[in-house]
């Protein structure tokens, strides 16, 4: 079982689907989303989760002010979870079930998406060959408003992301345990917690 940590649903129970997901751990989920408080990245922002699993992250972050958020998720059985979680935590914040559900491979929602996005979370299967993270990467980044900033998590043995070849910039990484997570942002920008 995995909880909404903080925010307007804090303690909402999600349903985690039976297999093919990997809920990040409630402890890296402290820590990320008190880094993205830190640098305002969450308040009123356009949030899009990919690979949404049991959709914890976008809707964490919709719990903690985001403006909307978009969950993308290939497997049926997972989408159909993810959607009774938004429900369970848009009944918690009390507001109508507006978070988007999408059941579409993640580079096919890429191609016909509707940016721009102000956070993105992409937390692929750890066996995602490194070419198809690039990929996604690359069709993601002209979706993303100037100052976005995505969070990619993966097994801590995972090929870091290419995050240049992408047009993105690394702002910071951290590994927790089994999992490293890095965050990014357009080339060129940076939030201005970020800038010297």
């Amino acid at each position: 079982m995995t909880r909404i940590i903080a925010g307007r649903a804090r303690g909402a129970r999600l349903e985690v689907p039976s297999a093919g997901t990997r809920p990040t751990s409630d402890r890296v989920r402290e820590s990320l989303f008190g880094a993205l408080e830190s640098m305002d990245a969450i308040d009123g922002a356009r949030v899009l989760d990919l690979y949404a699993g049991s959709g914890a992250l976008g809707l964490e972050a919709w719990s903690r002010g985001a403006a909307a958020v978009e969950l993308v998720e290939l497997s049926r059985p997972a989408a159909t979870a993810v959607g009774r979680n938004a429900g369970v935590v848009a009944k918690a914040m009390g507001v109508p079930a507006s978070a988007k559900i999408h059941q579409s491979g993640v580079r096919q929602y890429l191609a016909r998406a509707r940016g721009p996005f102000d956070l993105v979370f992409s937390d692929p299967p750890y066996d995602l060959e490194d070419a198809a993270m690039t990929a996604d990467l690359e069709a993601l980044v002209p979706l993303l408003s100037e100052d976005a900033v995505v969070v990619i998590e993966r097994g801590k043995r995972a090929t870091p992301p290419e995050l240049e070849h992408a047009g993105l910039e690394l702002l910071r990484s951290k590994t927790y345990g089994d999992t490293t997570l890095w965050w990014a942002t357009p080339a060129g920008e940076q939030p201005l917690a970020y800038r010297d």
